[in-house]
């Protein structure tokens, strides 16, 4: 461990780093925590002599509380007093890697739970073993006569016991290890806190105002900066797809040098930065700036709804072929069918709409760097950072501060390498902070996609042969290229949720890339908020053709097993059967993907037919996520889902015109509000011994349920979102 680690280790109370985690592998410890008494027995755990038990948690908190769920399972296999655990934020390094996370260390795609589920639990299995061989040796007795209780070891046949304080007092690290493998692991009959719902630990810093964000991080003789960029959105990512950026051809900056706090101009390959010694200063500095930017990107030609109208006629022309994954033999299955019933389906834009702006502080010392990020991607701020100040990766720190919310869009690491690069340069630190204009209008957005969705139907009914055929830009290929070579150019982030969990032999998956230069990034449950509108949307249609209810024609494709039990639930729930006067029942079904979280949902809503708003009253939501943690918190979850599917499905849209984002703030980018919330009910069950991926499922069912409800209540199917009043009026004087 190099000096400067160390007195970084020792002057932030951080923890000793260089633990590797394999399923069933000796988990090693490289070194003790620097300048600290007390027990470091692996990266993951430190025990104070005063019985503080102090647990990393490796990935981001943006809300979603895994500063709780995470240490709670280690805290669970260590067999510690809950009352005194202590969790931080891990720092980055490759002792946290996440292994279903792209191998870094980072949150996105519901995989904290997933990845860090058996490594955490194994890092407090192995600490609790150490505390063990340590209570034995004192005592000298067989460490098999040995047990714990919350906080303690205990020798039942003498009476004795030790605080897991006073062993660390004392305690060393074994030179051979102890070896730790899953048989090691508690049976689920002896867990005390999983499955427990717990306080949420960084609640009361919030509440009190405490708490620390990105964009309250204050350092010594810090410096700001504000970054105009071009009116096209033309994001470039800095590490994944660079030079997507527009840079300025002439900058006049007398202007803005003239303004009081401003310190200097600085021409980017993406923008100018206005760094000065206060925020607004920086921000009018920014106003004042006088920019002709260069000319020719593509993403200059585009306009959202001329896009709309090219996708569809892509979407119609079988001679544009796209990437396809199959099963079954669908060609032969839809030559043969009885019947063909198809729909179409499109959406626009989206923006994030996090309540934090994109933003982050960075000090460059020699080459050194210390970052501190509101980041979904500690292991990407690092390597990013490495790169802008020109150094190595294990020269950068990473303070990861509470995110205020993340939904994909701080993966970005554009602010990562604006404020390392801006710090190099002035020799001290710089905090860059977005706008809400900035963010809105130079986001990474959800994709605008065209969709069609086919059935084959045998002369019986029975549906025989599936296609759903996807037309849009890549999110992939920007976020992540070496993600979008791998699959061979079939986004896996747009077709997310594509693939019918329905027992329908013969299905056909095609996506149809149209690179159109306009950024795109990671969102809140990925395509699934879009492919399964399409999707659930379309086996309504196909009950209607047939003359069934879709409950019982989901039931008959679904079979048995979890997608059942959700599905059942919620009818149970909803009371499905029971007809509303003025109002309607939507339902959709979501198996989770890769998540593995089932949620069944269902929508009771009423529209009025002279202005083609919808109400959404309430909302149902049947969830198995096989083992919830923390019950209580993923009903909250779920929650939070449906308010953001809520948002998407009735008005939330980015528009674009010329390559320029017509919508600014939260003034015309319209979120849900408080009073238009419905009420919203939660059910969990459990159909597997597994553990999932919870926090985005309850996303992709609200749109199709809603539309679901409104055109079994009024006849009128709008296939297009947001279901904008104008869009539903349309589909109203159709339907009449």
């Amino acid at each position: 461990m190099d000096a400067s680690r160390r007195r970084f280790l020792h002057s932030t109370g951080g923890l000793a780093l260089g633990f590797a985690v394999a399923p069933g592998a000796l988990l090693g410890v490289v070194d003790a925590r620097a300048g600290e008494n007390g027990l470091t027995a692996n990266a993951w755990v430190h025990i104070t002599p005063q019985g503080a038990v102090v647990i990393a948690c490796p990935t981001s908190e943006m809300g979603q509380g895994i500063l709780t769920s995470l240490p709670l399972l280690l805290a669970e296999e260590l067999d510690a007093d809950w009352s005194r655990v202590h969790p931080v934020q891990a720092p980055a390094d490759a002792a946290f890697i996440n292994p279903v996370h792209f191998k870094s260390q980072g949150v996105g795609g519901s995989r904290s739970l997933r990845g860090y589920w058996l490594p955490m639990r194994l890092a407090g299995a192995q600490a609790r073993r150490i505390l063990l061989v340590n209570a034995a040796a004192r005592w000298s007795v067989p460490v098999g006569e040995l047990a714990t209780e919350p906080g303690r070891v205990v020798h039942r046949s003498s009476g004795r016991a030790l605080g897991y304080g006073e062993i660390a007092a004392f305690a060393t690290v074994p030179a051979n290890l102890p070896q730790v493998t899953e048989a090691d692991l508690k049976p689920r009959a002896q867990w005390r806190l999983i499955g427990k719902d717990v306080p949420r630990v960084e609640v009361p810093a919030k509440v009190r105002g405490a708490a620390v964000f990105g964009i309250d991080v204050q350092l010594p003789g810090m410096l700001y900066a504000s970054i105009l960029r071009p009116p096209v959105a033309a994001t470039p990512h800095p590490q994944f797809a660079p030079g997507i950026g527009i840079p300025p051809a002439r900058v006049d900056d007398r202007a803005a040098l003239a303004i009081e706090g401003v310190v200097r101009v600085v021409p980017l390959d993406h923008g100018v930065a206005v760094v000065g010694t206060d925020y607004w200063a920086t921000v009018l500095g920014k106003r004042a700036l006088r920019v002709e930017w260069q000319q020719g990107a593509k993403a200059e030609r585009y306009d959202s709804d001329a896009v709309a109208k090219d996708f569809a006629a892509i979407l119609r022309d079988p001679a544009r072929k796209g990437e396809m994954r199959s099963a079954g033999d669908p060609e032969t299955a839809f030559k043969g069918a009885a019947s063909v019933v198809a729909a179409e389906y499109f959406n626009d834009h989206v923006y994030h709409a996090a309540m934090e702006p994109l933003n982050a502080t960075a000090w460059v010392r020699g080459d050194e760097v210390d970052l501190w990020s509101p980041t979904q991607g500690q292991t990407w701020s690092q390597e990013v950072a490495a790169k802008a100040a020109g150094t190595t990766p294990d020269k950068v720190r990473v303070h990861t501060t509470l995110l205020g919310g993340g939904f994909g869009l701080k993966t970005e690491q554009l602010t990562t390498a604006q404020a390392v690069g801006l710090a190099q340069l002035m020799g001290k630190p710089v905090k860059v902070i977005w706008s809400r204009e900035d963010d809105v209008q130079q986001g990474a957005y959800r994709p605008l996609v065209a969709q069609r969705v086919e059935a084959a139907l045998a002369a019986d009914g029975r549906v025989v042969g599936w296609r759903h055929r996807l037309v849009a830009d890549s999110v992939a290929l920007r976020a992540r290229r070496s993600q979008w070579d791998s699959v061979k150019g079939y986004d896996v982030v747009v077709m997310s949720g594509a693939a019918t969990a329905y027992a329908i032999p013969h299905k056909l998956h095609e996506y149809v890339h149209e690179d159109r230069g306009i950024p795109l990034g990671y969102w809140n449950a990925n395509g699934a908020g879009f492919t399964k509108f399409a999707g659930e949307s379309f086996v309504d249609e196909l009950a209607a053709k047939l003359g069934r209810d879709p409950l019982d024609l989901r039931l008959e494709l679904i079979g048995t097993g979890r997608g059942r039990l959700v599905l059942e639930t919620v009818a149970e729930m909803a009371d499905w059967r029971r007809a509303r006067s003025g109002r309607g029942l939507g339902l959709a079904y979501y198996d989770g993907g890769e998540w593995a979280c089932h949620c069944a949902q269902v929508a009771e809503v009423s529209v009025d037919r002279a202005s083609g708003a919808i109400t959404v009253h309430k909302i149902w939501a049947a969830v198995d996520a096989g083992i919830a943690v923390q019950p209580a918190h993923l009903g909250q979850q779920i929650e939070t889902g449906i308010v953001w599917g809520l948002g998407a499905a009735l008005r939330e849209r980015i528009t674009i015109k010329g390559g320029v984002v017509q919508q600014s703030n939260f003034t015309d980018y319209l979120v849900t509000r408080m009073y238009e919330m419905p009420e919203i009910e939660v059910k969990l069950v459990s159909g597997a011994e597994a553990i999932s991926g919870g926090g985005q499922i309850g996303v992709a069912p609200v749109a199709p349920a809603i539309a679901n409800a409104l055109a079994r209540l009024t006849g009128a199917r709008v296939r297009e979102l947001p279901m904008l009043p104008e869009r539903v009026l349309a589909a109203l004087r159709t339907a009449a």
